[in-house]
């Protein structure tokens, strides 16, 4: 086991690591979801909603490859560090893609069929602003903010992190941000938390992540 995977255990879900500068994170969540509610912007809430749940499925099995190498979660959390949630999550990054999604969809054109380039503009974005979250966290490794363990996994190969760590979040919360049917897009952000919460909770159950 890697000594930073070592450290991340010891205080996994550990409420000591709790701060004061959560609750302010907190409510500057609770704000920006509750303005885009009270102006009708549900296509906006609920996009954001989805890309944060493709997060919380990403985090598990990151949790869950770390438990059955028992050696290193693909991506890790440098310390010191707040409440760790799993192996590479702190409350930090949670309230993070939170606020992601709902700035992921403002940064849209408004026709979903316009073309920049040649290229579909969903796709086109999805993929500059996956490559933009590459960039900010090739910048946390740098300052040991994230830890990389895995060979196949870092500076020298960043295109499994924007194929496999950002570029499904904008692709879903852009699919449900242009469904047409509300009741749709309820349906689909209902199905992904229900998963997450049944991963969520048998892994911890179990003691799997």
């Amino acid at each position: 086991m890697s000594p930073t995977s070592q450290h991340s255990l010891s205080v996994l879900r550990d409420g000591s690591q709790m701060g004061w500068h959560m609750i302010p994170l907190l409510l500057l969540v609770i704000y920006a979801y509750a303005r885009e509610a009270d102006q009708g912007n549900w296509s906006r809430v609920l996009a954001a909603l989805a890309f944060w749940a493709m997060d919380w499925l990403n985090e598990i099995m990151n949790g869950l490859v770390f438990h059955f190498t028992q050696f290193a979660p693909i991506w890790g959390i440098g310390h010191p560090s707040s409440y760790l949630i799993f192996m590479g999550l702190n409350l930090e990054i949670a309230f993070n893609f939170a606020l992601m999604g709902l700035v992921a969809t403002m940064l849209l054109p408004k026709d979903p069929g316009m073309k920049i380039l040649g290229v579909n503009n969903r796709l086109l974005f999805a993929v500059v602003n996956a490559a933009l979250c590459v960039m900010v966290e090739l910048a946390l490794h740098h300052w040991g903010m994230l830890v990389w363990e895995w060979p196949w996994w870092g500076a020298a190969f960043p295109l499994p992190i924007l194929l496999f760590g950002y570029l499904p979040f904008f692709l879903v919360g852009y699919w449900v941000y242009d469904m047409p049917c509300r009741k749709r897009q309820v349906k689909v952000v209902a199905a992904l938390y229900s998963l997450v919460f049944c991963l969520a909770a048998g892994g911890i159950g179990l003691g799997w992540i």
